[in-house]
């Protein structure tokens, strides 16, 4: 029996996507839910799975071709090598739009070459070990049955070193390489530059003494873990300092819609989260509800999610602050820009030991710079201000924290 395969909902809307990977190939056969394609959207990418076990059919979608959903992929033969194919590792989404990038020689070696006549066909295995790690059979020392290259061919060249290829001259088109953009990174590039046109977009910093948070976070790191069976981190207590300040200042929770502004009752606060393929921002909502281990059980479970390419439309909608940690990368100092429609967003940097005075003293605490990005239509100096220090206060002081101060 024959089946369609279709673009399913992407989401509230989106209503278009781009054909970016087909990880099947016309009469593989495959079992129920293992992933055909990927289509990347405006804000995630998603896997087609099949439907039942079956083989591809004919693809009628290339890569990089844009469809809109309810559009036909493919056809797919339900029933036919029903059982015979074993789930394949599949590399993760989110890296995919990396590995897309790779040059087209690399993607042509992987592909299956045509069979000369008299020749056996290769077993599904040596296909897809061919695939996964981009190796050309033709150029692996087969050791099977009338010179075949068998199972245990592929996997040794696959774990053998790959040798250095000498680079001859090459000309000027030989030393660039043109990749079209994703549609994600078309997406981040084109809301970027939204938001520098629209808002008058200014930046505040400060500094805050990380001192009592790391030393709160040792003494209670190991006991925190056994209990709760996440790490604690710092993101925590800057999520809980943030909604401190938010409280006291509701116009950095807040947008402007036409000729209103929108304060938000409500404190759901996205965390920035770098991945092969660009930024993302998925949200952690009603963040003020959360315990400590709620919120860092659920920011780590965003993180995985979007380091796998797992994350879903509305693991990224109805944001109302951003938190962006730019010091897991060794920034020093940044102005973060700000994620649209959103009034405010918080850059945390490196923790450096520096010399500071405190009370006539020099002494060398960690110390963190942190920058508030802000849209001074909605949000005066005095305002944006009064928030970064009262995140300092917090994060330099953890019991307000617990006593809402």
């Amino acid at each position: 029996m024959s089946i369609q395969i279709q673009v399913p909902v992407l989401g509230e809307s989106v209503t278009e996507a781009t054909v970016a990977k087909w990880f099947r190939q016309p009469g593989e056969a495959v079992n129920a839910d293992d992933p055909l394609c990927a289509l990347e959207t405006d804000k995630v990418t998603l896997e087609v799975p099949a439907p039942v076990n079956g083989s591809l059919g004919e693809i009628l979608v290339q890569e990089g071709a844009t469809v809109e959903v309810g559009a036909i992929l493919a056809s797919f033969i339900a029933g036919a090598g029903a059982g015979t194919a074993k789930p394949v590792a599949v590399k993760p989404v989110a890296a995919m739009a990396a590995s897309s990038a790779a040059p087209a020689v690399a993607m042509q070696a992987a592909t299956p070459r045509a069979l000369a006549v008299g020749e056996s066909p290769m077993a599904p295995s040596v296909r897809r070990i061919a695939t996964e790690f981009q190796i050309d059979p033709a150029t692996v020392a087969a050791t099977g049955k009338g010179g075949r290259v068998t199972k245990g061919d592929m996997l040794a060249a696959a774990a053998s070193p790959a040798p250095m290829a000498v680079k001859a001259p090459a000309g000027q088109d030989a030393r660039e390489e043109r990749v079209r953009m994703s549609r994600l990174r078309k997406t981040i590039a084109k809301r970027l530059k939204d938001a520098q046109n629209t808002a008058a977009m200014l930046t505040t910093f400060n500094e805050v003494d990380m001192s009592a948070v790391m030393a709160m976070r040792d003494e209670f790191k190991d006991l925190f873990f056994t209990k709760h069976g996440v790490r604690l981190g710092f993101m925590g207590f800057f999520v809980k300092a943030c909604i401190q300040a938010l409280r006291e200042i509701p116009a950095v929770n807040a947008e402007i819609d036409g000729e209103d502004l929108v304060y938000k009752n409500y404190y759901n606060i996205g965390v920035a989260v770098g991945t092969p393929s660009g930024l993302v921002v998925p949200v952690v909502r009603d963040a003020d509800m959360l315990s400590f281990a709620g919120l860092e059980k659920t920011i780590n479970a965003l993180g995985v999610k979007a380091r796998d390419g797992k994350l879903g439309i509305n693991d990224l909608q109805g944001g109302t602050f951003t938190i962006s940690n730019g010091g897991v990368y060794g920034s020093l100092m940044s102005t973060p820009i700000l994620n649209p429609p959103q009034s405010g967003i918080l850059g945390m940097h490196k923790i450096q030991d520096r010399p500071i005075a405190i009370k006539g003293q020099v002494v060398v605490r960690p110390m963190m710079y942190l920058a508030l990005s802000y849209d001074h239509r909605i949000i005066d100096g005095r305002e944006a201000v009064t928030f970064l220090v009262r995140v300092k206060e917090c994060i330099e002081d953890p019991q307000r924290l617990l006593l809402d101060l």
